[in-house]
């Protein structure tokens, strides 16, 4: 791997990071804004630290060291840049897997925002869709099928590893609501709710967060040691808008859509990659630029109409 293309794949997961966490970064302000300055603090500093080498730290080399138990905890942090022949055979070997995983969640997350989710109407139909949301359960149901039938006729691994990516999103996505819901007590019960309560909460909902933003890196690199350092640095980038810019980040209004379409092409790529078709390693991280850049130009141009 050159030099060029490993600044153009840390470019791009900071990018995608920093984006796909504007909605972890509104809670987090949110939240913080009821707080005492110990809290705010503590939780800006030993939280970062949780955030960025305990979640996005261990996540991605665990998820690797699952899908491939026989590289062994070294050669799952190294494997991409190991000269072993056995190690390169190893991580290709179990990529499709850890690919159709990543891909499933991040096309059901996709689906979601486009059917369920409150949202800035940023492009033609997307107001039709949401107001089609009955339909989400069926497409994701049906499209879950035919990606298993078609990876059960290449490994039954893979068609276990789409299943686990639909659970995975289920998952999240009961913690994420079970959040808004406790947001909204939260901000009803301001006095009754203790500053350590509150902290710990934005913690464990950093977790959940950072999942969108770990498998989707792998749509950029199955290189554990580039996905730390992309991702730690978008995880800080999120902090600092935390506590300076978030109300300004909020009026760009069509960075969310930016961030899902994002998430829906990288979704693909995992996808297509998984079944062995060649994707090149640009792809991923010049399409996030393109994608987010246009909607972010968007909101730059609604917000000059409404200053």
């Amino acid at each position: 791997m050159d030099f060029l293309s490993i600044i153009l794949i840390v470019s791009g997961l900071i990018l995608f990071e920093t984006v796909s966490s504007v909605d972890n970064a509104i809670i987090n302000a949110q939240v913080l804004s009821t707080t005492g300055e110990k809290a705010k603090r503590w939780f800006l500093t030993w939280g970062l630290l949780v955030a960025v080498f305990v979640v996005r730290g261990t996540l991605p080399w665990l998820i690797v060291w699952a899908v491939a138990p026989s590289l062994g905890p070294i050669g799952s942090l190294t494997a991409t840049f190991s000269g072993n022949h056995k190690v390169t055979e190893a991580i290709e070997s179990s990529a499709p897997i850890l690919l159709i995983a990543g891909g499933v969640f991040m096309v059901f997350l996709f689906f979601y925002w486009l059917f369920l989710e409150e949202k800035y109407y940023g492009l033609k139909g997307e107001r039709f869709f949401h107001s089609q949301g009955a339909w989400f359960y069926a497409i994701v149901s049906i499209l879950l099928s035919v990606i298993v039938w078609f990876a059960l006729k290449i490994n039954p691994f893979m068609a276990f590893g789409a299943v686990v990516g639909s659970t995975l999103f289920f998952l999240t996505h009961g913690f994420k609501e079970n959040a808004q819901k406790v947001e909204k007590q939260m901000e009803n019960k301001t006095g009754s709710i203790t500053d350590t309560s509150k902290v710990f909460y934005l913690m464990v909902i950093d977790a959940t967060f950072s999942l969108d933003g770990v498998l989707g890196a792998f749509a950029f690199t199955l290189s554990v040691p580039l996905i730390l350092l992309g991702n730690g640095i978008g995880a800080i980038v999120v902090r600092q808008v935390t506590v300076s810019n978030i109300e300004r980040i909020k009026k760009y209004v069509f960075l969310k859509n930016g961030a899902m379409y994002s998430i829906l092409i990288l979704g693909l790529i995992m996808l297509l990659e998984s079944f062995g078709f060649h994707i090149p390693a640009w792809l991923s991280p010049l399409a996030t630029a393109v994608i987010v850049g246009y909607f972010f130009l968007k909101s730059k141009s609604e917000l000059a109409k409404f200053p």
